[in-house]
């Protein structure tokens, strides 16, 4: 009994691989998007020039 078990195991590992065909690689990562430059903001949206955050409450 202990032997047929044995021999299921390893005929279900064998055949487990089946279809498993090339080179095992991992895939190419796709090319990142392009990211455009963002705009300059007008300077009353801007950071104080102290370089400080503004105080929260």
């Amino acid at each position: 009994m202990t032997k047929r078990l044995a021999f299921a195991s390893f005929l279900l590992c064998v055949l487990a691989g089946c279809g498993n065909k090339g080179p095992l690689v991992m895939p190419d990562a796709p090319p990142e998007p392009a990211v455009a430059p963002a705009a300059d903001a007008p300077a009353s949206d801007a950071a104080p020039a102290t370089g400080t955050p503004a105080a929260r409450r």
